[in-house]
């Protein structure tokens, strides 16, 4: 029920900040829509089936715990829509502090142990000792945690994700890499749009808001990304941005 309440509380906040802002373009209200139908739908259709008799437990804990993941993700969309939306008004200014990037890459990776541990994937990092940064961390971690994530994601079982941290003179070059499926060449094209998503048979995984995010992080802390991939081999992306 807890879940739920928070669910509510972020569509009010959501529709608040949201009325009136360019974002609302027919475009960006259709996608919205869209993406926000999906998690619904499982939440609608496990509740019918929750209410059925003679439920075993264990089907009984299946349907609550998809309910629980589709209230999950439906959370994680809506706060991603309203990140993106004060990105894009200019509503967050970034929090300029100096700290240790290394360690802050290496805590972020920490973060995705358990899926890493379940798929078998190996993990391999080159990141040079003490680069301390002056940027905004909070925002950085957005753009670590999308990075990393979307290589696990996308990773088979038994493959290898890298994070390698260099610094050249006053650049500092990130790169996160995975062994995993790899973006078609058209899809590449596209894939820092909002709402973008080249692999469809992950969409219940994602949002398509990920990579958007990140795009406008890096823009306004004065950085760039790039992406480098080969279809069906793995793919590296590329953060440079002065210290």
């Amino acid at each position: 029920e807890t879940g739920f309440n928070e669910i509510i509380d972020c569509f009010n906040k959501m529709t608040a900040e949201l009325a009136g802002t360019e974002t609302l373009r027919t475009d960006f209200v259709a996608n919205v829509s869209h993406e926000l139908k999906t998690p619904l739908a499982v939440m609608g259709n496990y509740a019918t089936m929750l209410q059925r008799p003679g439920l075993t437990e264990e089907e009984r804990c299946e349907y609550a715990k998809a309910i629980s993941e589709a209230a999950r993700r439906l959370a994680q969309l809506i706060t991603n829509i309203l990140k993106l939306n004060k990105l894009e008004n200019q509503q967050i200014f970034p929090q300029m502090d100096e700290y240790d990037l290394g360690e802050q890459l290496c805590e972020n990776l920490l973060q995705f142990e358990d899926v890493w541990e379940k798929k078998n994937l190996t993990i391999e990092t080159d990141i040079e000792d003490d680069v301390r940064i002056r940027s905004d961390a909070e925002l950085l971690s957005l753009v670590w945690n999308n990075l990393i994530s979307n290589a696990v994601k996308f990773t088979p079982e038994g493959g290898t994700i890298g994070v390698t941290l260099k610094t050249e003179g006053n650049l500092v070059t990130v790169t996160v890499s995975d062994t995993g499926c790899g973006i078609k060449p058209e899809v590449g094209q596209h894939i820092f749009e909002k709402f973008y998503q080249g692999d469809t048979s992950h969409a219940t995984q994602g949002n398509g808001l990920g990579l958007a995010l990140v795009k406008r992080v890096i823009d306004i802390l004065g950085g760039e990304i790039g992406v480098q991939s080969v279809y069906g081999q793995g793919s590296t992306f590329t953060v440079r941005f002065r210290r």
